[in-house]
């Protein structure tokens, strides 16, 4: 009689508060013999930015971690347009195809997404003020983490879900570096019946571009409207502080940078209250060659794993599935973290490596056009920026549903198990 072993109990720490850590903490509450807990530095739990996509890859994963049905608010995003921001030319519109027995697309407030997601952690999970200042890695003890309260906790694995500028990343790749791009973003929030006036098309989500600079629109549901504006500098002469994440700043200092744009989106721009604007400088690094470390005892989540700085517009949906497919590795191993991580591995690195290929891609593409145009205009040069349907199919990202991503994975290590026992009965038979 085969005996199946329980799971060896496993103590987790998951740094960071954010949707990925959350997640992360719903699927492993979900593992038997699995102690979770989520550190994170703020005092209070909230979100910094303003609104966030919801496609079909994250309404997948919010599915199988059972908290889709909780997030109730958002604008439907059927219709994306691109619009030259100083002439108003309407350079692309997309419209998604609709399908009713599905969820639809919405832009929804960050907070909302948080608050679904709090709703399924169980209590006590979370402590807060836990500022993570440095990991030391205790061998066959596990790894202890340091506070800055000087409290000291220590866990079998560690899951560092604390975003681009990880500390948990940065401990245990210490050659890792992030680099200022040269983008910075102002992210707002403020009613849409204060801005309606000025053009209808800005009650369609959509993006209105000039060469270096890009302000985007859109509803967030209950009767709330975003503001994402973006303006790129040369990062050869322009720096930016690496903790320069969601900063209130000057609201003259954010229109400085918009001043080409027609009159209703300066008047748009003109009408944020004072203190409304956050600022975040986005920085960027390398691809990884793997996303665990120290003897499969710390692993990366999110934008600590790939950091792209938003470069898709689907970062907590990436995290979450990362969370998800965490658990679900652990569970299928037994919480044997050196089977568990390595499957965990070579399941979600590739899928990060290739959106590094195309974004290279992408800027190769746009670069060789620049180059043919010899001297374009500034019309040119705006076109030269919108992805159109005529572009590579992005439903790899969009469309990815998690769950048949590890079905097919489970049936993959069915079968070289099967082969293995397989093989291992033929050998028996030839020593009989």
């Amino acid at each position: 009689m085969t005996v199946n072993p329980s799971p060896r109990h496993l103590r987790v720490a998951v740094v960071g508060g954010g949707p990925g850590g959350l997640a992360t903490a719903i699927a492993l509450s979900k593992v038997p013999n699995v102690t979770v807990t989520i550190y994170e530095q703020a005092s209070e739990l909230r979100e910094v930015g303003a609104g966030i996509s919801i496609g079909s890859n994250t309404w997948n994963v919010l599915e199988l971690l059972g908290v889709a049905d909780t997030l109730t608010s958002g604008h439907p995003t059927w219709v994306i347009l691109n619009m030259n921001g100083r002439s108003g030319e309407e350079l692309d519109r997309r419209e998604k195809p609709r399908d009713e027995t599905k969820r639809p697309p919405v832009r929804t407030q960050r907070t909302k997404l948080q608050s679904a997601l709090l709703a399924h952690v169980k209590h006590g999970v979370i402590q807060l003020s836990k500022r993570l200042i440095r990991m030391v890695d205790k061998g066959h003890e596990g790894v202890e983490l340091h506070f800055g309260d000087g409290s000291v906790a220590t866990a079998d694995l560690v899951v560092g879900a604390d975003g681009i500028r990880s500390v948990v990343r940065d401990t245990a790749w210490p050659e890792y570096e992030i680099k200022f791009t040269g983008t910075t973003i102002w992210r707002t929030l403020l009613p849409w019946d204060e801005v309606k006036d000025l053009d209808p098309r800005f009650g369609i989500t959509g993006w209105w571009h000039t060469p270096t600079t890009h302000v985007y629109f859109s509803p967030v549901g209950e009767g709330l409207w975003e503001i994402a504006s973006r303006a790129w500098q040369d990062p050869a002469i322009h720096s930016a502080h690496k903790k320069s994440w969601g900063v209130p700043v000057e609201n003259a200092h954010v229109e400085s940078h918009f001043t080409e744009y027609l009159p209703s989106i300066r008047e748009a721009l003109a009408r944020v209250p004072p203190g409304g604007w956050r600022e975040f400088a986005a920085f960027a690094g390398p691809e990884l060659a793997q996303l665990t470390a120290w003897d499969n005892k710390v692993v990366l989540v999110g934008d600590s794993s790939h950091a792209l700085s938003g470069a898709f517009g689907s970062g907590a949906g990436f995290a979450m599935e990362d969370g998800w497919i965490l658990a679900q590795a652990l569970a299928y191993w037994k919480n044997d973290t050196s089977k568990a991580l390595p499957l965990f591995d070579a399941i979600r690195l590739p899928y990060y490596s290739r959106m590094y290929a195309h974004l290279a891609s992408e800027a190769d593409k746009r670069a060789a056009k620049l180059r043919a145009m010899g001297n374009p205009t500034f019309d040119e040069r705006v076109r030269n920026k919108i992805i159109t349907d005529g572009g590579k199919d992005m439903s790899w990202i969009y469309k990815n549903d998690i769950g048949a991503v590890w079905k097919e994975w489970v049936e993959r290590l069915e079968a070289a198990q099967d082969g293995l026992r397989t093989n291992s009965h033929r050998k028996d038979e030839r020593v009989l």
